[in-house]
């Protein structure tokens, strides 16, 4: 994935994205069973929207199989 793939989003569009709460995702990211987030300045973070579709993606393959 180049960087020009990329897309940084912020938590509401995470949550929206993978069904999750708040608080499970930073669970799940402190366990590395989730994409961790990219400082983005100071105050602000994101993460990888393709990186969280991806996540997504695993999880459905692992409970639907191939």
């Amino acid at each position: 994935m180049g960087p020009t793939n990329m897309h940084l989003i912020r938590l509401p569009e995470v949550l929206a994205i993978c069904g999750l709460s708040r608080s499970t995702v930073y669970a799940y990211a402190k366990r590395g069973q989730f994409p961790s987030q990219i400082k983005i300045t100071p105050n602000a973070a994101g993460w990888v929207k393709e990186e969280v579709q991806a996540w997504v993606e695993s999880r459905v393959r692992a409970n639907r199989g191939p």
